[in-house]
């Protein structure tokens, strides 16, 4: 590994098991464009107004899916714990667990796989696709 190569240079394990942890616990933000906005309405089969008084809320002025008061994401099912929107589901979904947030080191991802069973499971990601998961959200 050099300098300017990722501690993951080698490529990161990931298959999402849809657990819904990661759709779940503490308070969080799940930004959501406007495109995001009209896929889950159609999906779902409401209108984009229903969508936003229902489903979403402002955060800091940008657009943010709402979330239960024990932290699940509005469009989580409570019992079988899966995403009901999985096929339109948000970028920062879609992109998860490739945030830089947890690419930052390997302690980051350690901490991070202790919620996400399907961390350092299943197909290596190559880093080129890890860069480009990363670079839809910046997060």
């Amino acid at each position: 590994m050099t300098e300017s190569q990722p501690w993951y240079h080698e490529g990161l394990r990931f298959q999402c098991t849809q657990c819904g942890n990661c759709c779940s616990g503490g308070p969080g933000v799940v930004w959501l464009t406007e495109n995001e906005l009209h896929a889950i309405a159609g999906f779902r089969g409401i209108s984009v107004g229903e969508m936003r008084i229902n489903h979403t809320r402002l955060h800091n002025g940008a657009l943010a899916l709402r979330e239960f008061e024990n932290g699940d994401c509005t469009f989580l099912e409570g019992q079988s714990r899966r995403c009901t929107v999985y096929p339109v589901r948000p970028a920062q979904c879609r992109t998860w667990p490739f945030w830089n947030s947890n690419l930052k080191s390997e302690a980051a991802w350690e901490r991070a796989k202790g919620v996400c069973p399907g961390m350092d499971h299943g197909d290596l990601v190559q880093l080129e696709t890890i860069q480009q998961q990363v670079a839809i959200t910046g997060i």
